[in-house]
């Protein structure tokens, strides 16, 4: 099988753990006996220095032509870097949200496990880490406070700032859809994340998820404030199977998920639309500060690429054997910002290179 691949490579560590991931492809696809092709497409402050805009309509045109797109993060230091002197929506993050509306990206799945062999880096006390914990965070992408109205004026001599949040139920019964079909393949769990006692968007996503499962009579639906889910997220994180959520409320969550995993750098993510098409990247940020210093953790791209050959190319025979080689490099070798005494320490190349030996 042949399939094209776009590639954002994007900032900072960006291209150094793409590199990676693009490796791990290669190797899979020599086993399994799928072939490739590449094309590069530019998206934030590399395209902003280069077009000057975050992400021309020439970019996305492309992005539209392929089976999925590999991105690395975007972005850079916002106190110092001069795409930050930039009025917001020429800023590098206006790229990922163009994009994103453009693709019709509006399912963001969040995988938040606990490998076994990383559990001394777990923040958690031991009693709640020796448990583990496997969730998929479902957040939706391409609505509410991201995409509303927004706008800043002066009333009576003062600055006021205006962020509107707006969801339609078609919007929420769509991600609440992938939910639900994702909990049946998994412990058929469902919990929405919402403030339904302070938000009326919050009211109208509670009302359509009760809703919908009704056509889902095999799985646990259950409701949780945000602030709630924040603290059980620490308290006891295995009583999570899927989650779904609003644009903002899985932003913060997600993060917060992918620290109790360990590390940042090890948490992939899939953002797909109403087909086949999806973007794929790590869920952690540009790390301009470590660029270029060969010690960027590349895991997290490497897994993104498992989900996109599971969730777009319906490659789950390749996708589980990428999976299982980083489960097994983990036993021996690990990036520093994962590190343990006893453990091989290796740069971002050599965490790549073990990856594919092990396929």
């Amino acid at each position: 099988m042949n399939m094209n691949i776009g590639l954002i490579k994007g900032d900072g560590i960006g291209p150094e753990v793409v590199n990676e991931a693009v490796k791990v492809l290669e190797a899979v696809g020599k086993k399994y006996g799928h072939t490739f092709q590449y094309e590069d497409i530019l998206m934030g402050g590399c395209s902003i220095d280069a077009t000057g805009e975050p992400l021309t309509d020439e970019a996305v045109a492309v992005a539209k032509t392929k089976d999925a797109i590999l991105q690395g993060s975007i972005g850079g230091n916002t106190q110092t870097s001069p795409w930050y002197k930039l009025p917001p929506n020429k800023r590098p993050e206006a790229g990922l949200l163009k994009i994103r509306k453009e693709l019709g990206l509006f399912a963001n799945l969040r995988p938040a496990y606990l490998y076994p062999e990383l559990k001394e880096a777990c923040p958690l006390k031991e009693s709640v880490a020796e448990k583990g914990f496997d969730m998929m965070i479902m957040r939706e992408l391409t609505g509410g406070l991201y995409f509303g109205e927004r706008y800043t004026k002066e009333v009576e001599g003062k600055t006021v700032a205006v962020d509107t949040l707006v969801y339609s139920e078609d919007e929420i019964r769509r991600i609440a859809i992938k939910g639900f079909d994702i909990a049946m393949k998994r412990r058929k769990k469902v919990t929405l994340v919402d403030k339904a006692n302070v938000l009326d968007s919050s009211r109208l996503w509670r009302e359509t998820m009760i809703r919908l499962s009704k056509e889902y009579p095999e799985v646990e639906l259950n409701h949780l404030y945000v602030d709630n889910c924040a603290m059980q997220l620490v308290r006891n994180p295995k009583q999570f199977d899927v989650i779904v959520t609003s644009n903002i409320f899985g932003d913060i969550l997600s993060d917060e998920a992918s620290m109790i995993s360990g590390s940042i750098g090890m948490l992939a993510s899939a953002s797909l639309n109403s087909t086949k098409l999806g973007m794929y990247e790590p869920i952690h940020g540009s790390a301009p500060d470590i660029a270029g210093q060969g010690i960027a953790n590349p895991l997290a791209t490497i897994l993104s690429v498992a989900m996109m050959l599971r969730y777009s190319l319906d490659e789950s025979q390749a996708a589980d054997a990428i999976e299982a080689a980083v489960a097994e490099v983990l036993k021996t070798t690990r990036t520093p910002d994962i590190w343990t005494e006893g453990m091989k320490k290796v740069s971002t190349t050599e965490m790549g290179d073990a990856v594919c030996a092990l396929i």
